[in-house]
């Protein structure tokens, strides 16, 4: 059925030239792996990531974590002009690697806020291979850096048509919402319902009998909304390189906290608590020892009505 349909929809919708006459074909494939040390919820995303794109390619774990020039090469070995690596610092931080070999450019985001497929339980679903709409915050063309951004989000989430494994239809909406700096990213499905005679009810507030006449929308025609499927999380960019996985910064993110520095700060705060608290302690043992509370510990002043004075 597949090549039938493909037959199809070749001799039906025929390829609009440029205009230097040559057909323009949108090629994006996509490269998906991770680095060692990622838990069940980082493969669990990257697994739902892998479904809602079915023009990417999952590969094994890369095993260095420091010679990232390397990814160029496995990109260049399975045909992929996008690329998107998972890397795992600590068993806890989770960072995204976006970029474009061989010639770049590349970003680098921490992902927070991650809630899974599995996780969410939401009703909403979508047929597998299906493409997505795109949907960019109006903030994404204020700055150069934003920009590029989005250019690479629009290189790797959206699917090109007749890819690999890809359906003929488009039933969800991938939205890209910038906020506190933070990129929050959300999927959503194209649900469509038929109206009914007390959905046009309760749109006018009135009986459907007394409106059905009137009404702007009629019943049997179809009402969209959005359903969200998930996965949901945060991307907080942190640095832009000119090339793929090297060469000069040409963006870095200075409100950017890593996570190392906040635990440190935590820490800190409290053995300043404990130290306070052992100090106090302290204090408290030498008074208690200067006035002779202690046993064995200093000596209490004699006076005229001690014992060892009155029966000496």
């Amino acid at each position: 059925m597949a090549a039938v349909y493909k037959s199809l929809s070749k001799s039906s919708t025929p390829k609009a030239p440029t205009s230097n006459g040559v057909t323009k074909k949108n090629k994006q494939r996509v490269l998906i792996l991770s680095s060692r040390g990622v838990t069940y919820r980082h493969r669990h995303l990257l697994n739902d990531l892998y479904s809602l794109l079915p023009h990417s390619r999952k590969d094994a774990k890369l095993d260095t974590k420091t010679k990232l020039y390397q990814l160029n090469e496995l990109a260049e070995l399975y045909n992929c002009n996008n690329l998107l690596f998972f890397e795992a610092r600590k068993g806890k931080d989770l960072y995204i690697w976006m970029s474009k070999p061989p010639n770049g450019p590349t970003v680098k985001m921490h992902l927070q806020n991650l809630h899974t497929m599995s996780e969410l339980h939401f009703p909403g679903n979508c047929l597998k291979g299906s493409r997505p709409i795109l949907s960019f915050d109006a903030t994404f063309s204020s700055q150069p850096h934003l920009l590029v951004i989005k250019e690479l989000l629009t290189h790797i989430f959206s699917v090109p048509q007749g890819a690999r494994k890809t359906k003929p239809f488009v039933d969800h909406v991938m939205g890209f919402t910038l906020a506190d700096g933070k990129i929050w990213i959300r999927c959503f499905q194209i649900s469509e319902t038929a109206i009914s005679k007390t959905d046009v009810a309760k749109e006018n507030g009135v009986d459907g009998a007394a409106v059905a006449t009137k009404a702007s929308k009629k019943p049997g025609d179809t009402k969209i909304s959005l359903v969200e499927i998930g996965p949901r999380f945060v991307l907080t960019p942190i640095v832009i390189l000119e090339s793929s996985f090297g060469g000069p910064v040409i963006y870095e993110n200075k409100e950017f906290v890593s996570p190392n520095q906040i635990r440190s700060e935590l820490r800190l705060s409290k053995a300043g608590r404990y130290n306070q608290r052992s100090e106090q302690t302290l204090e408290n043992r030498n008074k208690r020892g200067e006035m002779g509370l202690r046993t064995g510990v200093g000596e209490k002043e004699k006076d005229e009505l001690d014992e060892s004075v009155l029966f000496a």
